[in-house]
Order: structure tokens, then sequence, then C-alpha cells
């Protein structure tokens, strides 16, 4: 075996996130497992000074690990890396803090590339969207939702590269106040006003103080709530870049599908009808509409045989996906879900049911094994 001296990796280790692979004593016997929390800087110090080493082998990219993993573990992945992008986001700003992002979020992106359809059922799940993680998570899933926009646009790599960061780091500086505002029912308080038109520019200069320099990102996390014609804030331009115009379309949308303590999600069809009556003819929510369908990955339906399904992929056209049916038609769930194709006659859907009208939940790697490769 080969090995690498941990200091020289200083850019993939950060304080307070778990380690992204074992780390080794001199003598090669192990010292620290992976997903250990380093908890100072100090302690990272000792770890550099005593010689501490790592696997050549295990810093294979995690993307290559996706690329490998059986369908079954995918779940597990997205669980593990979505972790893995928000305790990068938390970290204070400093000379790595970028590499630190891009490292985290690659096996995000080689998920989405790997089953398109099991990524949006992420954004459509929000699972991990309670309190204080959901401006996180809400950044994760903004992230997925433009980069399978900009895919759909053909927007080239380095734009989908640069929307996609755009989007994890556009609420940079009102992660802790948006999981508050999750949770509020009392009106907004001047100070929360302020903090929520103010935070465009402050994430820009937590960025800048991270050492990003490129301004096409910077512009787009700054204008994102800006909207052509002058009615959106905080400086009320008048043109947008196409960065920002489908980060703000991203950020109402998969807003719009989260659940707040005033107010229910909306279920996926209406969230996309709102988005199309809101901005008839627009190719970007155009593009939204035909990548996310009428009835996306995720959404629960109610079928013409009476039976509950949850839509686990996207079929031939926007309106008949790939579904698992969890209830009988009298509505007793399942002992296991079984595959039905909408696209038939008898398996039609009839409607979209709310998630607060569903009471039963089933194993994710166990819809996903009903949905083709």
């Amino acid at each position: 075996m080969q090995y690498a001296e941990l200091s020289v990796l200083k850019q993939r280790v950060l304080v307070g996130n778990p380690l992204p692979f074992n780390v080794r004593d001199a003598d090669r016997s192990l010292l620290l497992a992976r997903g250990h929390v380093v908890a100072s800087h100090a302690q990272m110090e000792a770890l550099f000074e005593r010689g501490a080493l790592v696997d050549i082998d295990e810093l294979k990219a995690r993307s290559d690990e996706v690329s490998a993993a059986p369908r079954e573990r995918l779940p597990e992945l997205w669980r593990s890396c979505m972790d893995e992008v928000g305790h990068a986001l938390q970290t204070s700003p400093h000379a790595g803090y970028t590499a630190a992002l891009e490292d985290a979020a690659a096996p995000v992106l080689a998920l989405i590339e790997r089953d398109p359809d099991l990524a949006i059922f992420q954004v459509l799940r929000q699972e991990n969207s309670s309190h204080l993680q959901y401006g996180v998570t809400h950044s994760v899933h903004s992230a997925i939702t433009v980069h399978m926009v900009a895919q759909r646009l053909r927007w080239d790599a380095e734009a989908t590269q640069r929307v996609f960061k755009a989007a994890l780091t556009m609420n940079l500086s009102m992660f802790e106040l948006q999981g508050e505002l999750s949770q509020q029912t009392a009106p907004l308080t001047e100070a929360q006003r302020e903090a929520i038109h103010s935070h465009p520019q402050r994430s820009v200069e937590m960025l800048e103080l991270a050492g990003v320099t490129d301004r096409a990102w910077l512009d787009s996390v700054a204008q994102h709530h800006e909207v052509a014609g002058g009615s959106g804030y905080p400086a009320g331009l008048s043109e947008v870049s196409e960065t920002a115009a489908l980060l703000r379309r991203a950020d109402i949308y998969t807003a719009k599908l989260s659940g707040r303590a005033k107010r229910d999600a909306m279920t996926a069809d209406q969230a996309g009808r709102q988005m199309f009556m809101q901005d008839p003819g627009h190719p970007m929510s155009a593009a939204l509409a035909k990548e996310f369908g009428v009835y996306p990955p995720g959404c629960h339906v109610a079928l013409v045989t009476g039976e509950l399904a949850i839509v686990i992929q996207r079929g031939q056209t926007v309106t008949t996906p790939i579904v698992a049916a969890i209830t009988n038609e009298r509505g007793a769930a399942l002992a296991e879900p079984v595959r039905r194709d909408t696209s038939r006659k008898g398996q039609a859907i009839v409607g979209v049911v709310a998630d607060r009208k569903v009471n039963v939940r089933v194993p994710t790697a166990k819809l996903l094994a009903l949905a083709k490769p």
C-alpha cells in the first residue's frame, strides 16, 4: 500500500467536519476512522505534526464510489453526501473553503448523473429540511434543480457548474435565520426583514472572504432575488444575469415544495402550475416544468384503481410516470410496493395527494428496486 501525509491534504479536511477517509499513525495503525469529527484546529495541527497518513487508495474520488455502487446503496449515499455538503457549507469561510465545498459537492453531482429521477426524488421528499437544517437542505435542493434545468437548457459545463455552486452558496449568510423562519408563525420583525433584504450582498462578502474571485459566481449570488425590470431586491436592477435568473426560479420552486410552520408544502402540480402562471412562456420555467414533469419522482398520486402510489421514475410523457403503489384500492398499506405504469389506461393517475394525507412510508431502497436502471 502507498500512503500520503495528511498535511498535504489540508484542503480535504475541515475542523468540525467528518473525515472523508481513515487516518493512520506513522506506523500505519488506524488512528481515526472515516467519519470522525476533528474537534479543533489544535487537534488538526497535532495530526499534521505527528506525520499522520492516508492510504492512497482511499483518496479515490467519492464520485468513483457513486459510479461503482450498487443501486440499493444510492439512497444511503444521498444521505451521507447531503450531510457532507451541509457540513462544508456551514464551515466559516477560510482559505480552503471552496476546495472543501467542491470536494463535498462532487459526489452529489455524480449522484445526479447516475440517477436523475432519484435526484428529483430528493427535492420532492425534502426529508432533512427541519429547523436549522432547512436553509442548508433548501440550498442543496435548489442546486440539484438548477443543475438539471441548466443541462436541459444545454448550458455548457462551465456555466452549469457555476450555477450549481451559486445555488449552494446564495443563502450562505442566512442559513440559521432560514431555519428560524421555517418554524416561526409570528410576523417578520424589522431586524429579520433587514437580514433578508441584505443577505445576497452579505453572502457575496462571505464568499470573497473565502477567496472566491469568479465574478460571474459572485454576481449571480448578489442578483438571485433581482427581477428583470427592477421589481426585485436588494438593488432593484433592471437587467439580471441568466445564472441569477435561473437561481431565482429554482429558489422559488423548491421553496413552494417545503412546508413551514405557517403553511403546508405545496403539491408538485400546484407548484408547477403557479410557476407557469407567474412566468408564462419563459424558457427557463418551461425547462423546469419539462424536467420535473407534472408528477415528478417523490410525488404522491391517486390511481384510477383506487390505489395510492408514489412516483419513482419519469415516464414517456410528463403526465405518465412510473409509480409504486403503496396501498390497495381500500387504502390499506401493501406489505410490499407494486410497480405501476401510468401510461396504461387501467393504471392512470387521477390526481395528486398532499403529503399530509399520506400515512404510509416505504424505504426509498424498496421503491428504487421497482425503477428501471
